[in-house]
């Protein structure tokens, strides 16, 4: 199982495993983690490189953000939605612009870490716009004179607030999914299927506490 390597998505997909009874001793950070009670290994990566490892088979399943599976394209199959790292991605532009729909981003320059995805959304919009590609720190970028709009991930939204810009369009509902690789074996998708039943208690559980 690819999970990521660190940060919020990582304590909780972590978090899910032990809830489901799957121990993985966490306090020695390493790229390769085996369960001590149960026939899996954790691969820790970066939350970009899950799908294409999942999709090539170097893992058979995968815990990612869904912004992520779309960004990358790559031919793995969403087995379920966890129901933790909520999060959304977003057209915002500067706070004092008026915005009168899709078309305001007609030859305006867009600032994203998700290329992929925005095109596609301007593509069906009709929308012609030039896409700059930058990692980290995105939402500094019309600020900067890099762009006129940003396209990126929104959580509570202070982060946009701090930097005097304002969400005007959702493009994507992300949360964790569980994926997989689709040429699964028949040993690994029994193992798979067990999982599920335990993610799918354990949801149920949650409910009746």
């Amino acid at each position: 199982i690819a999970i990521q390597s660190k940060g919020r998505l990582n304590e909780e997909s972590l978090a899910l495993l032990n809830e489901i009874g799957i121990e993985v001793d966490s306090s020695k950070r390493k790229y390769l983690t085996k369960a001590c009670n149960f026939p899996v290994e954790l691969l820790n990566l970066r939350d970009d490189d899950i799908p294409s490892v999942v999709a090539n088979g170097s893992a058979t399943l995968g815990i990612v953000g869904l912004n992520e599976v779309e960004e990358k394209g790559c031919d793995v199959e969403i087995v379920d939605r966890l129901g933790f790292g909520a999060c959304r991605l977003c057209l915002a532009i500067p706070k004092t612009e008026i915005y009168n729909g899709p078309e305001y981003f007609l030859g305006k320059r867009i600032a994203t870490s998700y290329p992929n995805i925005l095109r596609r959304f301007l593509d069906s919009k009709g929308v012609e716009a030039e896409v700059e590609v930058i990692t980290g720190s995105v939402e500094i970028a019309p600020a900067a004179g890099i762009a006129d709009a940003i396209f990126d991930i929104v959580s509570s939204g202070s982060t946009l607030v701090a930097n005097s810009l304002k969400e005007v369009e959702t493009v994507l509902e992300s949360e964790a999914v569980l994926i997989c690789r689709k040429d699964i074996s028949v040993e690994d998708r029994q193992i798979l299927e067990e999982i599920r039943f335990r993610m799918d208690s354990a949801k149920i559980s949650r409910g009746k506490k």
